[in-house]
This record gives structure tokens, C-alpha cells and sequence, in this order.
């Protein structure tokens, strides 16, 4: 029998097994309130349903939303039961990612986001190399008003990518793809893990990674979006340029010299013509969004000109829709950012209830005394740590998914174990997502690009291994030294 459209059986079998062993079959462990272990079970059979891809992530969060209400496992009033299931829908974390995206839209709708690109390569495009530097500088500059990385690597620069290869003759199907089309697809793809972790508004995840800090150290770290940007700003720099480095040696292209390239990014700027209203309008939200964010004016006029990020991010928008930039409809048609909503108010309303109901310290417990075993101080337990964190991505198709399920738990534990509370929240939540690197389905970018057939299985995850070990040790090493002269630490 053929299953419905967007119902995975098999997956949906094994997430309700899964569920239903934990609630009934295994014992609840000593020193756990069976409250939180049931809705432990709840969290484990929607981890495993994303996973699965049992049903649109969106469906799945609104059954898990539907089973904490409707089973009471945070209130046995179900008034109160329902609030719980539907509290994630007041975090402004959500709505700043929601609104982002809807806002990054701004940037294919009026043509920007390739302009930036065509420009960077037009200037640097005279050699293979410098095509990719061009289109990493590209994604690093249009990162911070877009929370979809996917629409970042995969919709606004892999588009510009393949024809660049293309009219260098460099095309997976006459086998040519090593001319220059291996080498520009891995930059592109790896590029994006990079931007992704250089703000908290350049990947969904990354507002859910700050609310799961703020929540494990009892709001004693709540990251701003200047915080985050200021950190990452050495380690994401120096990792952007070391990156097409690495990809440069272990796949060098064929073709090294491009002097062409600058003249075909200058014909499609010609084609576009100088800057519309609707790209100017853009450029002036943009920085003024960064402005904002980065709390520029709360420094030279003082606190009481501070804004919070969610409310810049509706200011944004506002403008953008009064200057019909965007329309209503815009807003409407924009899926990705409703869908965002729906699925991040479940898992982070989950996540919180397993911290309150305490479930999360006695599972951090449980791994801060096995690392304890081990007799390693702080850093070997923080290396130990962020390690299976990260390589425990080769088992998730979903950074989402695999946050929710590890980083409370996991950073905890670090800081149980002596690690330093803001090292440990800045490098876990640059892990977060420069693990998205290893696999041709850590993210949604990644099989789009792989899709495209420049880049065989083989090479991805070689690059992808070797690329994360770069990134990783720029953020323990080099980050961790930055973060001590800013003295986060």
C-alpha cells in the first residue's frame, strides 16, 4: 500500500515504538520524576521523527504540541497543559528568526544578494581562487539578515556558482567537473557552516542554542546578537580565509587562471543596471539592522536607547512593507519562515520543560560523572565534550534536531566539570554549527549542492572531515584567546 503524501510509515512506526518503550517499558531512573521521563519519551519520539523525516517537520511539531497538551506530563490541569504546550509561541527568539527570514527575502526578490556576488567577483574573479574567496566574501556579507542557510548557500549563491563553472566548460556531465566546479561547490558549501556560526541571526538554530544557555546557567548567560557577531568575528574570519586553502590543496582545480570571470560578472551587473529603488531601500534596512543589533546607539546615548533584536527584526520588516519592498503576500507565501515558527516554538517549549522538570541536570550528571572517571581536568573534559558533540553530527540529518537533543545536556555537564560558562557557550554554540560541515546531509544546503554532481561522496566527506577539524580548533584555540582579550573569560 502506497503511503499518503508526507507520512513516512516506517519512520513514524519506529518514533511511536521508541516512545512508547520509554514510557512503559523502561523504569523510570531513580532521582527522576516520571513527569519528566513521559515527556522525555514525548522528546525522544519527535527527535526520532524528524530524524526519519516521518512527516514535514511542521506536522511533527504540531503532534508533539498536541501530545504534551492533551497528555498533561507538565499539568494535570488541562488549561494549564495547554499553555505549557503552547508557551514556546511567546519566545521572541522564535519571532526574530521568523521575521529574518521573511526579511531576507528582500534580498532575491530585489536582486541584491546576486548583485553582492557578481560585484565580489568581478573584483577578485581572476583566478579560480579568487572566485571562491568572492563567493565566501558574498555569503559572509548577506549571513546576518539571513537565518536560512539553506537560502543562503543553496538559493542565492550555488545559483551564481554553477553558471561561473558552467562557462568555464566545467560540468559534471562531460566529466570536466575538476576544471573548477569540484573546487568552487565545496567552498560554497563550506562556507556556509562558517557564516552560520558568525551570528545568531544567520541559522535558525542558533537563537534556540542562546535560549538553551540562558536557560542552563538561570539567565546568567543571555548572548546578545553583538556578543555573538563580536566573538566570532576573529575565529570566522580567519576560518573563511584558511578554508578555500585547505579545499585548494586536498581538490585543486584544474584551471587556476580565470581572467574571464571578472568580465562575465561584469556583464551580468551590466544586465542589471544601476541600483533600483527597492535594492537601495534594502542596503538602508540592512544597516540599519546591524546597527540596531549591534546596540550602537545604547552605546553612545546610553541604555535607554537599547531595542531588543526581535523588535529591530518587526521594525525591518515594517519598513520593507511600507515601501511595498515586500507585500503582505510576500509575507504570507513565505513558508520557510512560518514553518520556522511552528517547529521551534515545539522543540524549545519541550527543551524547557525538560530543564524544569529537572530531567536535563540529572542527565548532564550522568555525564559529567563518567567523564569524572576519566580523571582529565577541565580542558580535557571540554575537548572530550565538544568532541562526541560535534562528530555525533555523522548521525543527524537535522543541526535542529541535534541541538535540541544534545547541547543542554552536554553544556552542562562542561560547566559541572569546571569548564569556564562562557568559553564553553561560545565554542558549543560555534560547534553547532560548523558541524553541519561533514556530511552531504548535515543541512539543508548540503544536497543541494551535492545534488548538482560537481562533488563525488568520496571527496565531501574527506573535505568535510578535514574542514571541520581546521574550523574546530580556530574556535577552542584561537577563538578561545579573542574571547580572553575581550574578557569574556
Amino acid at each position: 500500500m502506497a503511503e499518503p503524501a508526507g507520512v513516512k510509515f516506517s519512520s513514524a512506526l519506529i518514533s511511536v515504538a521508541l516512545t512508547l518503550i520509554i514510557w512503559f517499558v523502561i523504569p523510570v531512573p531513580e532521582g527522576v520524576d516520571p513527569k519528566a521521563w513521559h515527556l522525555f519519551a514525548l522528546f525522544v519520539g519527535t527527535i526520532a521523527a524528524i530524524i526519519g523525516k516521518a512527516m514535514p517537520i511542521g506536522a511533527i511539531a504540531i503532534v508533539a504540541i498536541m501530545l504534551v497538551a492533551i497528555t498533561g506530563v507538565t499539568s494535570p490541569k488541562p488549561g494549564d497543559a495547554l499553555k505549557d504546550a503552547l508557551s514556546g509561541f511567546s519566545n521572541s527568539l522564535i519571532w526574530l528568526i521568523g521575521i529574518a527570514i521573511m526579511i531576507s527575502r528582500g534580498l532575491s526578490k530585489s536582486g541584491l544578494g546576486s548583485r553582492i556576488a557578481y560585484w565580489f567577483i568581478s573584483i577578485f574573479g581572476k583566478k579560480t581562487l579568487g572566485i571562491g574567496y568572492a563567493l565566501a566574501a558574498s555569503e559572509t556579507l548577506i549571513a546576518p539578515v539571513t537565518p536560512s542557510n539553506t537560502a543562503r548557500g543553496g538559493g542565492i549563491i550555488h545559483p551564481i556558482m554553477r553558471p561561473i563553472a558552467a562557462g568555464f566548460g566545467s560540468d559534471p556531465e562531460q566529466g570536466t567537473e575538476k576544471k573548477m566546479g569540484r573546487f568552487l561547490a565545496l567552498v560554497n558549501y563550506n562556507t556556509n557552516p562558517i557564516t552560520s556560526a558568525m551570528f545568531i541571526t544567520a541559522t535558525a538554530p542558533n537563537p534556540l542554542v542562546v535560549k538553551l544557555i540562558s536557560d542552563a546557567t538561570g539567565a546568567g548567560i543571555s548572548i546578545t546578537w553583538g556578543q555573538w557577531a563580536l566573538a566570532a568575528l576573529v575565529p570566522g574570519i580567519i576560518a573563511l580565509i584558511l578554508m578555500p586553502l585547505v579545499v585548494y590543496y586536498m581538490c585543486p582545480p584544474e584551471l587556476k587562471k580565470t581572467p574571464e570571470a571578472p568580465k562575465f560578472a561584469r556583464e551580468k551587473l551590466a544586465e542589471m543596471g544601476p541600483l533600483n529603488r527597492s535594492e537601495m531601500i534594502m542596503i538602508s534596512v540592512f544597516a540599519l539592522l546591524l546597527v540596531l543589533w549591534a546596540g550602537i546607539p545604547a552605546m553612545i546615548f546610553g541604555k535607554e536607547y537599547a531595542l531588543d533584536a526581535t523588535t529591530v527584526a518587526f521594525l525591518g520588516l515594517s519598513i520593507l512593507l511600507v515601501t511595498n519592498v515586500l507585500t503582505w503576500n510576500d509575507v504570507l507565501t513565505e513558508k520557510g519562515a512560518w514553518d520556522t515558527i511552528v517547529w521551534f516554538a515545539a522543540l524549545v517549549m519541550m527543551a524547557s520543560f525538560l530543564g524544569k522538570l529537572g530531567l536535563i541536570q540529572w542527565f548532564s550528571e550522568q555525564i559529567q560523572g563518567g567523564i569524572e572517571s576519566t580523571g582529565v581536568g577541565w580542558v580535557g573534559a571540554t575537548l572530550l565534550l565538544v568532541g562526541v558533540y560535534f562528530y555525533a553530527h555523522y548521525f543527524f540529518a537535522s543541526t535542529t534536531a541535534h541541538i535540541t537533543a544534545m547541547f543542554g545536556a552536554f553544556f552542562t555537564a562542561g560547566i559541572a566539570l569546571g569548564a569556564p560558562p562562557m568559553y564553553l557557550a561560545l565554542l558549543m554554540a560555534g560547534a553547532s554549527s560548523l558541524m553541519m560541515s561533514l556530511t552531504h546531509y548535515g543541512t539543508g544546503t548540503a544536497p543541494i549542492i551535492f545534488a548538482s554532481g560537481y562533488v563525488t561522496l568520496k571527496e565531501w566527506w574527506q573535505v568535510g572531515f578535514v574542514v571541520s577539524v581546521v574550523n574546530l580548533t580556530i574556535w577552542a584555540v584561537i577563538g578561545g584567546l579573542w574571547w580572553k582579550v575581550l574578557g569574556y573569560w
